[in-house]
């Protein structure tokens, strides 16, 4: 062999192990970041007509089994949309409060639906008491008010989940220019020859980025550019990125006009989804079934009732119409009574004459003594006209539309509203309990100057007994099935489910974690640094270089000596 041929030869080897070197160093250095795969400097012979001439690294190669990604990126959707959703059922379950406590057993609305029983029944053994009638607004406000701060912040969660969809489209539109700029990178980089394998984890480390939020594919051209589509077959990133956006009814588009709202089943972005259009929604409803059944049921009960003395004008609770027909029979009683209890003058009135309730309005405003209207608020007032003395409604055999008088104007309410938002315990109680109706009109007495309201009668509190305690029917709505039971049972249901949703979610996270972290092992033992390995290599290509450099040296010692013998 010829000193030049020696010294070509040893020069080879010296570059290979240079660029040996520089790859295993950058494989160290890099051997805590994510996304970093390791790279290898693949090494071949060179030959040079029928003889070898050398070695020369033919190629940088990195990157990880696409089939192992491919199943990361589906099992990144699972934990992105299992971990959101039980983030934010963790947060339901906990506006429930607890179900346990060292003094009051706890701060749900189980809870809170017992200590309302607790109240009614003190307050029929002591229905004249102001002091079991403060207990009894104190502990209706207590609920009402809970009621309304679950249904507020349920709302406030579906406001932050729709914000978060938002944030979460921002940042895969982010992603999917990165991997629109990494491919047109790795496309020249191919064409030229060049090492692409550092582009294409910045790359995949930006699908990894998109596939927690949203669940997609990826599929590569023979180029090496990179196309993400979604599962449900949308083209995210082609020859040119495809946007998403979300318009002004939550809706997610792509390039400004395709919706593909429903076919987001998973990742965050999907978990988010569900979570605004389904179980949040599924849970307020639970939450009005209750608070509209305690509304109604409540203050039937006290509707007939009479506060005692009686007062001077009672005003309704539920929205009327003076043009709304009505179905009705039976007989009501109007009277007044004295501060006394003492009966003024009374009217029966023939509830069968009337078809609207302007017609019955005017009836009762034609009666001597009373003022009747429809206020602005759409809520039906009677007025005392005479001093010294105030209302009180006798329900005798009437009915309206099934209910009696009272009930249906929604007189002596306990409770306002319609739902969880916006229950709430009359503001004239509020300000004063003894103004509850546990009274009752004695529709027996027809003579003026007798007593026919006093305050000891038990008929309204054994009328609330009866109301917390029934059982009733409740329809299938949001994860409650069809049922019957008290309040209280129902209740139950409620805070039941909403831990049942948090567990749930919590199980489906564990699953999930498990599985994405089984494939990010795998990923890594395959395509991770390990440095120790690496440092060996680097010592092997250390020594090449160092052998390579001798040969090199030597050849040039003896091309030297042989100039030197020429000369």
């Amino acid at each position: 062999m010829s000193v030049s041929v020696a010294s070509s030869i040893a020069l080879s080897a010296l570059r290979a192990a240079q660029v040996g070197i520089n790859v295993t160093s950058s494989n160290i250095a890099n051997a805590d970041v994510d996304g970093y795969t390791v790279k290898t400097a693949n090494q071949v012979s060179t030959v040079s007509g029928s003889k070898g001439s050398g070695t020369a690294i033919s190629s940088i190669t990195g990157g990880v089994d696409k089939y192992v990604f491919a199943s990361l990126i589906s099992a990144n959707a699972d934990l992105g949309a299992a971990s959101i959703t039980t983030s934010y059922t963790d947060q339901l379950q906990s506006l429930m409060g607890s179900t346990t406590g060292s003094d009051d057993g706890g701060t749900s609305i189980t809870t809170q639906m017992s200590s309302l029983e607790t109240a009614v029944t003190q307050l029929a053994s002591s229905p004249d008491d102001n002091s079991t009638q403060s207990s009894l607004i104190s502990a209706a406000d207590t609920l009402a008010s809970q009621l309304r701060d679950i249904s507020t912040s349920i709302s406030t969660l579906e406001s932050n989940a729709n914000q978060q969809i938002s944030d979460d489209v921002d940042t895969v539109n982010a992603n999917l220019q990165k991997i629109a700029d990494y491919n047109d990178q790795i496309t020249v980089a191919k064409q030229k020859g060049e090492s692409t394998a550092d582009l294409e984890d910045k790359r995949n480390s930006a699908v990894e980025a998109i596939s927690s939020l949203l669940d997609i594919s990826t599929t590569t051209t023979s180029s090496g550019a990179l196309y993400v589509r979604t599962t449900g077959g949308t083209s995210l990133v082609s020859n040119t990125v495809h946007e998403l956006s979300v318009d002004a009814n939550g809706s997610i588009l792509v390039n400004g006009n395709k919706d593909i709202t429903n076919s987001i089943t998973n990742g965050e972005i999907g978990g988010l989804l569900t979570l605004r259009d389904e179980t949040l929604p599924a849970a307020q409803s639970e939450l009005d079934t209750l608070a509209s059944k305690l509304i109604s049921t409540v203050n039937s009960a006290v509707a007939d009732g009479s506060s005692v003395p009686a007062p001077d004008s009672l005003t309704g609770t539920t929205d009327v119409s003076g043009v709304s027909s009505l179905s009705t029979s039976g007989t009501v009683r109007i009277a007044l009574v004295d501060s006394d209890g003492k009966l003024t003058s009374y009217e029966d009135l023939d509830l069968s004459g009337y078809s609207t309730v302007n017609d019955l309005v005017s009836a009762l405003d034609a009666t001597d003594g009373i003022s009747a209207s429809i206020d602005s608020s759409g809520k039906l007032t009677i007025s005392s006209d005479t001093d010294g003395s105030g209302v009180a409604i006798g329900a005798q055999d009437s009915s309206i539309n099934g209910q009696s008088f009272s009930s249906f104007f929604g007189l002596n309410s306990i409770f306002t509203g319609s739902s969880a938002s916006d229950i709430q315990v009359s503001s004239g109680l509020l300000k004063d309990s003894g103004t509850l109706a546990v009274g009752m009109l004695s529709t027996d007495v027809t003579t003026t100057g007798k007593t026919v309201l006093t305050g000891g009668s038990t008929t309204v509190a054994d009328a609330l007994n009866s109301a917390l305690t029934t059982s009733y029917s409740y329809s299938a709505v949001g994860d409650i099935g069809s049922m019957s039971g008290t309040l209280t049972d129902y209740a139950s249901r409620v805070v039941s489910a909403f831990a049942s949703r948090a567990s749930t979610a919590e199980d489906a996270e564990t699953t999930a974690e498990t599985l994405q972290s089984s494939l990010s092992d795998t990923i890594t033992s395959q395509s991770g640094v390990n440095v120790d390995e690496e440092t060996s290599k680097l010592e092997d290509y250390q020594t090449l270089y160092s052998a390579a450099a001798q040969v090199i040296q030597i050849a040039k010692q003896m091309f030297e000596s042989l100039l030197s013998a020429v000369s």
